[in-house]
């Protein structure tokens, strides 16, 4: 119960714009192992999909600062924590 009570809270936190880890894992109704299990690999896939979008506006890979703040807030946006 606490854990649902976490999620939901989480959740309320989410960015409404779309679904996150802990929406998706909340909308599952996961628990222990499993949510754990779901969010290692729900955070792997939004790491692994913001580093193939860091792409400035002219075409080119981002680096240094400015690729450190689009993967922090593209990170937020998909985790959801």
């Amino acid at each position: 119960m606490k854990t649902l009570m976490v999620l939901i809270g989480l959740t309320a936190l989410a960015s409404p714009a779309g679904a996150t880890c802990v929406s998706d894992a909340a909308a599952k109704h996961l628990a222990g192992a499993a949510q754990t299990s779901f969010l290692n690999k729900c955070k792997l896939d939004v790491q692994n999909a913001c580093e193939k979008n860091a792409i400035g506006k002219d075409g080119r890979v981002l680096a240094g600062a400015a690729k450190n703040s689009f993967m922090a807030k593209c990170k937020e946006d998909g985790v959801g924590s």
